[in-house]
Protein backbone atom coordinates (compact mmCIF):
# COMPACT_ATOMS: atom_id res chain seq x y z
CA UNK A 1 0.00 0.00 0.00
CA UNK A 2 1.66 3.59 -1.06
CA UNK A 3 -0.29 6.81 -0.05
CA UNK A 4 0.71 9.69 -1.62
CA UNK A 5 -0.95 12.88 -0.42
CA UNK A 6 -3.36 13.23 2.43
CA UNK A 7 -6.64 15.34 3.28
CA UNK A 8 -6.78 18.96 2.64
CA UNK A 9 -9.67 21.52 3.60
CA UNK A 10 -9.24 23.83 1.75
CA UNK A 11 -7.12 24.26 -1.66
CA UNK A 12 -6.94 26.88 -4.36
CA UNK A 13 -6.00 26.81 -8.11
CA UNK A 14 -5.76 30.51 -9.84
CA UNK A 15 -6.60 29.97 -13.77
CA UNK A 16 -4.58 30.90 -16.23
CA UNK A 17 -4.99 34.26 -17.95
CA UNK A 18 -8.47 34.77 -15.92
CA UNK A 19 -7.15 37.55 -13.01
CA UNK A 20 -9.17 36.92 -9.32
CA UNK A 21 -10.82 33.36 -10.80
CA UNK A 22 -9.97 30.24 -9.14
CA UNK A 23 -11.07 26.62 -8.80
CA UNK A 24 -11.34 25.41 -4.81
CA UNK A 25 -11.28 22.03 -4.12
CA UNK A 26 -11.32 20.12 -0.40
CA UNK A 27 -10.33 16.11 0.09
CA UNK A 28 -9.83 13.28 1.67
CA UNK A 29 -8.90 10.01 1.35
CA UNK A 30 -9.24 6.69 3.43
CA UNK A 31 -7.60 2.89 3.11
CA UNK A 32 -8.38 -0.51 4.73
CA UNK A 33 -6.75 -3.84 4.49
CA UNK A 34 -10.21 -5.27 4.93
CA UNK A 35 -11.20 -8.03 6.68
CA UNK A 36 -10.19 -10.97 4.50
CA UNK A 37 -6.53 -10.06 2.73
CA UNK A 38 -3.32 -10.61 3.96
CA UNK A 39 -1.80 -7.03 2.65
CA UNK A 40 -3.18 -4.29 0.92
CA UNK A 41 -2.34 -3.88 -2.67
CA UNK A 42 -4.34 -0.99 -2.90
CA UNK A 43 -2.69 2.66 -3.43
CA UNK A 44 -4.14 6.04 -3.99
CA UNK A 45 -2.61 9.61 -4.79
CA UNK A 46 -4.61 13.06 -2.98
CA UNK A 47 -2.47 15.89 -4.55
CA UNK A 48 -4.11 18.38 -6.76
CA UNK A 49 -4.13 18.23 -9.44
CA UNK A 50 -4.45 14.35 -9.67
CA UNK A 51 -6.62 12.28 -7.79
CA UNK A 52 -6.01 8.44 -8.24
CA UNK A 53 -6.73 4.85 -6.52
CA UNK A 54 -5.40 1.73 -8.01
CA UNK A 55 -5.77 -1.73 -7.02
CA UNK A 56 -3.33 -4.13 -7.27
CA UNK A 57 -3.11 -7.45 -8.44
CA UNK A 58 -0.61 -10.42 -8.77
CA UNK A 59 -0.07 -12.06 -5.75
CA UNK A 60 3.05 -12.05 -2.96
CA UNK A 61 3.97 -8.20 -2.97
CA UNK A 62 3.62 -7.98 -6.65
CA UNK A 63 -0.01 -6.16 -6.57
CA UNK A 64 1.43 -3.53 -4.30
CA UNK A 65 3.96 -3.08 -6.52
CA UNK A 66 1.92 -2.74 -9.19
CA UNK A 67 -0.46 -0.48 -7.67
CA UNK A 68 2.29 2.01 -6.57
CA UNK A 69 4.16 2.33 -9.77
CA UNK A 70 1.05 3.86 -10.97
CA UNK A 71 0.67 6.45 -8.00
CA UNK A 72 4.08 7.03 -8.15
CA UNK A 73 4.39 7.86 -11.99
CA UNK A 74 1.32 9.92 -11.61
CA UNK A 75 2.34 11.83 -8.99
CA UNK A 76 5.45 12.70 -10.82
CA UNK A 77 3.57 13.98 -13.37
CA UNK A 78 2.13 16.86 -10.91
CA UNK A 79 2.33 20.44 -10.65
CA UNK A 80 1.09 23.48 -8.76
CA UNK A 81 -1.23 23.94 -10.92
CA UNK A 82 -3.41 22.35 -13.78
CA UNK A 83 -3.15 18.64 -15.19
CA UNK A 84 -3.14 17.93 -18.97
CA UNK A 85 -5.00 14.44 -19.72
CA UNK A 86 -2.04 13.53 -22.00
CA UNK A 87 0.15 13.14 -18.64
CA UNK A 88 -2.11 10.23 -18.12
CA UNK A 89 -1.19 7.22 -20.90
CA UNK A 90 2.59 9.19 -20.25
CA UNK A 91 2.69 8.39 -16.79
CA UNK A 92 0.79 4.19 -17.07
CA UNK A 93 3.22 3.65 -19.92
CA UNK A 94 6.13 4.40 -17.81
CA UNK A 95 4.45 2.43 -14.74
CA UNK A 96 3.84 -0.30 -16.91
CA UNK A 97 7.36 -0.55 -17.37
CA UNK A 98 8.36 -0.38 -13.99
CA UNK A 99 5.77 -3.21 -13.00
CA UNK A 100 7.57 -5.61 -15.76
CA UNK A 101 10.71 -5.01 -14.36
CA UNK A 102 9.64 -5.33 -10.76
CA UNK A 103 7.53 -8.73 -11.84
CA UNK A 104 9.41 -12.38 -11.01
CA UNK A 105 10.20 -14.87 -13.31
CA UNK A 106 7.74 -16.94 -11.56
CA UNK A 107 4.88 -14.46 -11.49
CA UNK A 108 1.74 -15.68 -14.22
CA UNK A 109 1.40 -11.53 -14.26
CA UNK A 110 1.32 -8.46 -12.41
CA UNK A 111 -0.83 -5.45 -12.84
CA UNK A 112 -3.18 -3.16 -11.33
CA UNK A 113 -6.32 -1.07 -12.10
CA UNK A 114 -5.87 2.19 -12.25
CA UNK A 115 -8.83 4.95 -12.02
CA UNK A 116 -8.56 8.67 -11.26
CA UNK A 117 -9.40 12.60 -12.18
CA UNK A 118 -7.17 15.39 -13.42
CA UNK A 119 -7.87 18.64 -12.49
CA UNK A 120 -6.89 20.12 -16.55
CA UNK A 121 -8.27 23.34 -18.42
CA UNK A 122 -10.33 23.03 -21.54
CA UNK A 123 -10.70 26.17 -23.65
CA UNK A 124 -9.70 27.92 -20.87
CA UNK A 125 -12.66 26.56 -18.40
CA UNK A 126 -11.83 23.93 -15.16
CA UNK A 127 -12.99 20.08 -15.61
CA UNK A 128 -12.07 17.04 -14.78
CA UNK A 129 -9.99 14.74 -17.04
CA UNK A 130 -11.55 11.24 -15.51
CA UNK A 131 -9.91 8.15 -16.41
CA UNK A 132 -9.92 4.22 -16.34
CA UNK A 133 -8.48 0.96 -16.52
CA UNK A 134 -10.31 -1.61 -14.92
CA UNK A 135 -12.89 -2.40 -12.26
CA UNK A 136 -12.29 0.04 -9.47
CA UNK A 137 -14.55 3.31 -10.01
CA UNK A 138 -15.30 7.30 -10.29
CA UNK A 139 -18.68 8.56 -9.39
CA UNK A 140 -20.33 11.96 -9.35
CA UNK A 141 -22.63 13.40 -6.90
CA UNK A 142 -24.28 16.48 -8.44
CA UNK A 143 -27.62 17.97 -7.34
CA UNK A 144 -28.05 15.14 -5.07
CA UNK A 145 -27.95 12.43 -7.58
CA UNK A 146 -25.22 9.79 -7.73
CA UNK A 147 -23.75 9.00 -11.17
CA UNK A 148 -20.89 6.16 -12.18
CA UNK A 149 -18.64 7.88 -14.34
CA UNK A 150 -16.19 4.75 -15.81
CA UNK A 151 -17.35 1.83 -17.43
CA UNK A 152 -15.89 -1.45 -15.73
CA UNK A 153 -13.33 -3.52 -17.77
CA UNK A 154 -14.65 -6.60 -16.86
CA UNK A 155 -16.16 -9.90 -17.84
CA UNK A 156 -19.16 -9.36 -16.28
CA UNK A 157 -20.17 -5.63 -17.88
CA UNK A 158 -19.40 -7.23 -20.74
CA UNK A 159 -22.39 -9.62 -20.09
CA UNK A 160 -24.37 -6.84 -19.22
CA UNK A 161 -23.54 -4.37 -21.93
CA UNK A 162 -24.47 -6.85 -24.17
CA UNK A 163 -28.21 -7.66 -22.78
CA UNK A 164 -26.78 -11.24 -20.88
CA UNK A 165 -26.81 -10.41 -17.78
CA UNK A 166 -29.09 -7.94 -15.67
CA UNK A 167 -26.67 -5.04 -13.78
CA UNK A 168 -28.45 -6.04 -9.92
CA UNK A 169 -27.27 -9.66 -10.92
CA UNK A 170 -23.63 -8.48 -12.09
CA UNK A 171 -22.43 -8.31 -8.31
CA UNK A 172 -22.89 -12.10 -7.75
CA UNK A 173 -22.13 -13.78 -10.99
CA UNK A 174 -18.82 -16.27 -10.63
CA UNK A 175 -16.92 -14.19 -13.03
CA UNK A 176 -17.27 -10.69 -11.03
CA UNK A 177 -13.84 -9.79 -10.12
CA UNK A 178 -12.29 -11.18 -13.43
CA UNK A 179 -11.57 -7.80 -15.40
CA UNK A 180 -10.55 -7.12 -19.23
CA UNK A 181 -7.96 -4.19 -18.96
CA UNK A 182 -5.23 -3.60 -16.21
CA UNK A 183 -2.23 -1.81 -15.91
CA UNK A 184 1.09 -3.96 -16.31
CA UNK A 185 1.41 -7.40 -17.89
CA UNK A 186 4.00 -5.72 -20.04
CA UNK A 187 0.74 -4.38 -22.70
CA UNK A 188 0.24 -1.07 -23.83
CA UNK A 189 -2.25 0.01 -21.04
CA UNK A 190 -5.67 1.30 -22.37
CA UNK A 191 -7.40 4.02 -20.36
CA UNK A 192 -11.03 5.59 -21.65
CA UNK A 193 -11.84 9.07 -20.65
CA UNK A 194 -14.26 11.64 -19.80
CA UNK A 195 -14.21 15.41 -19.36
CA UNK A 196 -16.17 16.98 -16.79
CA UNK A 197 -17.02 20.32 -15.82
CA UNK A 198 -15.37 20.97 -12.35
CA UNK A 199 -18.36 22.97 -11.14
CA UNK A 200 -19.34 24.67 -7.33
CA UNK A 201 -20.84 21.56 -5.38
CA UNK A 202 -19.78 18.79 -7.42
CA UNK A 203 -17.91 15.92 -5.33
CA UNK A 204 -16.27 13.00 -7.21
CA UNK A 205 -15.94 9.68 -5.40
CA UNK A 206 -13.02 7.72 -6.59
CA UNK A 207 -12.92 3.83 -5.23
CA UNK A 208 -11.69 0.24 -5.46
CA UNK A 209 -13.83 -2.40 -6.10
CA UNK A 210 -13.25 -3.43 -2.10
CA UNK A 211 -15.94 -0.63 -1.30
CA UNK A 212 -18.38 -0.98 -4.61
CA UNK A 213 -18.66 -4.76 -3.77
CA UNK A 214 -20.03 -4.15 -0.05
CA UNK A 215 -21.77 -0.81 -0.50
CA UNK A 216 -24.33 -0.39 -2.96
CA UNK A 217 -25.22 2.74 -5.06
CA UNK A 218 -27.88 4.07 -2.64
CA UNK A 219 -26.32 3.89 0.36
CA UNK A 220 -23.08 5.27 -1.29
CA UNK A 221 -25.35 8.18 -2.60
CA UNK A 222 -26.97 8.70 1.13
CA UNK A 223 -23.41 8.76 3.02
CA UNK A 224 -21.90 11.27 0.15
CA UNK A 225 -24.85 13.55 0.40
CA UNK A 226 -24.99 13.30 4.49
CA UNK A 227 -23.30 16.71 4.43
CA UNK A 228 -19.75 16.00 5.77
CA UNK A 229 -16.72 16.93 4.78
CA UNK A 230 -14.25 14.35 2.52
CA UNK A 231 -12.37 13.05 4.97
CA UNK A 232 -15.05 12.26 7.81
CA UNK A 233 -16.72 10.93 4.65
CA UNK A 234 -14.33 8.52 3.30
CA UNK A 235 -14.05 7.15 6.68
CA UNK A 236 -17.56 6.66 6.84
CA UNK A 237 -17.60 4.22 3.91
CA UNK A 238 -14.77 2.74 4.85
CA UNK A 239 -16.46 1.58 8.10
CA UNK A 240 -19.92 0.68 6.08
CA UNK A 241 -17.29 -1.76 3.76
CA UNK A 242 -16.10 -3.42 6.80
CA UNK A 243 -19.45 -3.85 8.49
CA UNK A 244 -20.88 -5.26 5.55
CA UNK A 245 -17.91 -8.14 5.14
CA UNK A 246 -14.63 -6.28 4.10
CA UNK A 247 -14.17 -9.35 1.62
CA UNK A 248 -11.30 -7.23 -0.20
CA UNK A 249 -8.92 -4.08 0.49
CA UNK A 250 -10.89 -0.29 0.61
CA UNK A 251 -9.97 2.35 -1.18
CA UNK A 252 -11.28 5.50 -1.53
CA UNK A 253 -10.60 9.15 -2.16
CA UNK A 254 -13.59 12.37 -2.41
CA UNK A 255 -12.69 15.40 -3.56
CA UNK A 256 -15.22 18.52 -3.82
CA UNK A 257 -15.46 21.54 -6.01
CA UNK A 258 -16.18 23.95 -3.43
CA UNK A 259 -16.06 27.16 -6.04
CA UNK A 260 -15.38 27.42 -9.48
CA UNK A 261 -16.56 30.11 -12.35
CA UNK A 262 -19.56 27.56 -13.17
CA UNK A 263 -19.61 28.67 -16.90
CA UNK A 264 -19.73 25.52 -18.45
CA UNK A 265 -23.04 23.96 -18.23
CA UNK A 266 -22.94 20.20 -16.40
CA UNK A 267 -24.99 18.48 -19.14
CA UNK A 268 -21.54 19.68 -21.53
CA UNK A 269 -20.16 16.17 -20.31
CA UNK A 270 -17.55 15.29 -22.78
CA UNK A 271 -18.67 11.45 -24.12
CA UNK A 272 -15.91 8.84 -23.09
CA UNK A 273 -13.23 8.01 -25.32
CA UNK A 274 -9.62 6.84 -25.58
CA UNK A 275 -7.26 8.54 -23.38
CA UNK A 276 -4.40 7.74 -26.10
CA UNK A 277 -6.01 10.21 -28.73
CA UNK A 278 -7.32 12.81 -26.36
Amino acid sequence: MTQIGRSEARHSLSIPGRLGHSVGLSWGAATDIGRKRALNEDSFLAEAPFFVVADGMGGHASGDVASAAVVQRLADEGASGFGEPEQIMTALRIATADITLAADDDDLGVGTTATGAVLTLVDGEPHWAVFNIGDSRVYQLADGELTQVTVDHSVVQELVDAGLLAQDQAEFHPDANIITRAVGFNAEPMADLWMLPARTGLRLLICSDGLTREVNDAALREMLSAGFGPQETATTLVDAALAAGGRDNITLVIVDVVESPDEVPLENTIPRRDAATA
